[in-house]
């Protein structure tokens, strides 16, 4: 089953395909198993004939895509002869005729298919190709994200729940955070995002109650990027490695390290670091 978070990705990806490529309908769903595909998110259909169809791997034009880990196309759905045709009645109660499918893969594994029509037998040519899988890769980056994203929360979560679990993981907890805060601005979903940063929060929150916080601790307000660049200086990181690592200008980062120096009352980078982790903003 699609996730709620899935879902939204899925559906802005589809969104821009049709905004850019100028194809009236497009449709698509994720794979619940190996082998199955259910169509949960459509733009521009004028019946639910499409929604919820559950396309197996090697049936219909979506299947072929997901059985050929390729892209798949037909200028007229019906007549084609290289895919079977299980699907006709709901594709035909839609007016499709050109129709392409790209698979969605995440390292090397099929997840899902975006589809593209038109309601006219024509040709669709490299640009509609190229756009369509441009949308299928904001999808594959989006569930790589999440993916990384769920298994450092899963690794993270048992040091949350228990902070007094031994300070040998404290290096691991720190470099889970780092990773966790430079994911966040790429999540879509708000949901997941929100999510992100409350374990952040917490780890943070559990190291300073370990350390026994500090006079500053719960009165310093730093703004996101600027926790995102102190923990990225924490780990010894340069200007440039930190902004190629948050997709920052060199210039951005030092911008918000002397902001965040200012706010912390520090004059070099390692006190901007200690005066952080003292108020709680950094494991």
């Amino acid at each position: 089953m699609t996730e709620p978070g899935e879902a939204t990705e899925l559906r802005a990806a589809l969104i821009g395909l049709r905004r850019t490529s100028g194809l009236p309908v497009v449709f698509g769903g994720l794979l619940s198993d190996a082998r199955h595909a259910r169509i949960g998110e459509l733009s521009g259909a004028q019946t639910p004939a499409l929604r919820g169809l559950v396309i197996s791997a090697g049936s219909g034009l979506g299947g072929k895509a997901i059985a050929l880990s390729r892209p798949c196309a037909v200028t007229d759905y019906h007549s084609s002869r290289h895919i079977t045709h299980e699907y006709d009645t709901a594709v035909a109660a839609e007016g499709l005729r050109s129709v392409v499918a790209v698979p969605v893969i995440v390292r090397r594994t099929v997840r899902g298919v975006l589809y593209g029509a038109l309601r006219e037998p024509l040709t669709l040519g490299d640009r509609t190709f190229d756009v369509a899988a441009s949308a299928a890769r904001d999808v594959e980056q989006a569930l790589a994200v999440r993916d990384e994203v769920q298994q450092l929360l899963a690794a993270t979560r048992d040091r949350v729940a228990d902070p007094g679990a031994g300070t040998g993981t404290w290096e691991d907890v720190r470099e889970a955070h780092r990773e966790l805060r430079a994911l966040a601005p790429k999540i879509v979903d708000p949901a997941l995002r929100d999510e992100l940063l409350a374990v952040c929060g917490r780890l943070a929150s559990a190291a300073g109650a370990d350390r026994g916080g500090g006079p500053a601790a719960g009165r310093v307000r730093l703004a996101p990027r600027e926790v995102d660049v102190i923990a990225c200086v924490a780990s010894g990181a340069t200007n440039a490695s930190a902004a190629e690592r948050l997709a920052l200008r060199p210039e951005t980062v030092k911008s918000y390290l002397r902001s965040a120096m200012r706010k912390l009352g520090a004059h070099t980078r390692l006190e901007a670091v200690v005066a952080a982790r003292r108020a709680g903003l950094l494991p």
